[in-house]
């Protein structure tokens, strides 16, 4: 068997939060760090703001996720406020400077109703002035063609099971694509299939959704160092601000 509760930890090693290597994890913890209160939406098993905590963040700080499997495993950690939900959940009023959506979480937002919905909820629970920080893969690089079992993962989980991890894409349709995840043993027996569809948005889309919520947008980035968009940029990275 490989339950929830070990997808979960799998994530973990697959996906490694550290601003010292990363240029995507530094980005996002010096927005954090330079915050005083802090939402991440889609929050995971919590990483992100427990850097920032172990980091010496002295604000406030909380994770929201709808996966209840992640929440019990970001719970370990302390100091943090974690709560289950999705975006388009949240209740809080005017409590944050910055909210985030990190590791494309932002596409998980397929429906036109659930971006509104969600966009709206985020506005609503930043301060004036508050800025809300993501990126999305730009369509034009295609990323989804490179998903595909020969760029698959091999790794050791906790307990030691040497495992391989792929994805395949199903579909790509009016910009919604859909794509399953393989978790297998080395010798290519299946544990574990899960299957998600992630919306691909140009800049001219983004920028009507964020504008119908009633953010403006700062700053637009092609790449992690902050370099401009441009025809060969692998994302879209934006602040957007209350």
């Amino acid at each position: 068997m490989f339950s929830d509760a070990d997808a979960a930890a799998l994530y973990d090693l697959l996906n490694p939060w550290d601003p010292g290597l990363s240029p995507a994890d530094r980005f996002y913890h010096e927005l954090v760090m330079a915050a005083d209160s802090v939402l991440d939406v889609g929050c995971g098993t919590g990483a992100m703001l427990a850097c920032a905590r172990e980091h010496g963040h002295r604000g406030r700080l909380v994770g929201l996720d709808p996966d209840r499997a992640a929440l019990d495993r970001a719970r370990r950690r302390p100091g943090i406020e974690w709560v289950q939900g999705t975006a388009a959940d949240a209740r809080w009023q005017a409590e944050f400077a910055l909210a985030t959506m990190t590791g494309h979480a932002f596409q998980c937002l397929v429906t036109d109703q659930d971006l509104r919905a969600s966009l709206a909820a985020i506005h609503a629970a930043l301060r004036d002035g508050g800025r809300f920080a993501f990126e999305t893969r730009h369509p034009q690089a295609r990323a989804w063609q490179d998903w595909n079992p020969s760029g698959g993962s091999d790794i050791t989980d906790a307990s030691g099971r040497a495992l391989r991890v792929w994805h395949q894409v199903e579909s790509a349709d009016g910009g919604v694509v859909t794509v399953t995840e393989t978790t297998a043993l080395a010798d290519g027996a299946v544990l574990r299939v899960d299957r998600m569809s992630l919306r691909f948005l140009g800049i001219q889309a983004l920028s009507t959704f964020l504008a119908g919520a009633g953010f403006q947008t700062e700053a637009q980035y092609g790449d992690w160092h902050r370099g401009p968009i441009t025809a060969t940029s692998r994302e879209i990275i934006t602040i957007a601000r209350k």
